[in-house]
């Protein structure tokens, strides 16, 4: 499956990002793993003690809208740059899990 046009552009910027930076040898899959795992606790700190309904969309202040964004940026771009590291398409890879998910958890 091709990626969008727009991934590719995002995939280019965080390469270039990291290689002006020379950053390359620190993005081990390890550290990267490690990473992910930092910002998703990090996401999580901001819903640590709301209700669920503190939580919803419509009850987050404009403030913490955006650390949640800012997060889930965090996240989504340390995942891109672990398949760049391992050389996995995103793309085909979450098509390939819906499918064995779907398969797993039937509609019934």
């Amino acid at each position: 499956m091709k990626s969008p046009d727009r991934y590719e552009e995002l995939s280019a910027g965080i390469s270039e990002f990291c290689t002006e930076r020379d950053w390359e040898k620190y993005h081990t899959p390890k550290n990267l793993s490690m990473a992910l795992a930092v910002e998703a606790a990090e996401l999580m700190e901001i819903f640590q003690w709301l209700t669920p309904e503190e939580s919803d969309k419509a009850n987050l202040s404009p403030a913490r809208k955006e650390r949640v964004k800012e997060e889930i940026a965090d996240i989504f771009i340390y995942t891109i740059r672990m398949a760049q590291v391992l050389d996995i398409d995103l793309f085909e890879t979450a098509t390939e899990k819906l499918e064995k998910n779907a398969a797993k958890y039937p509609l019934r």
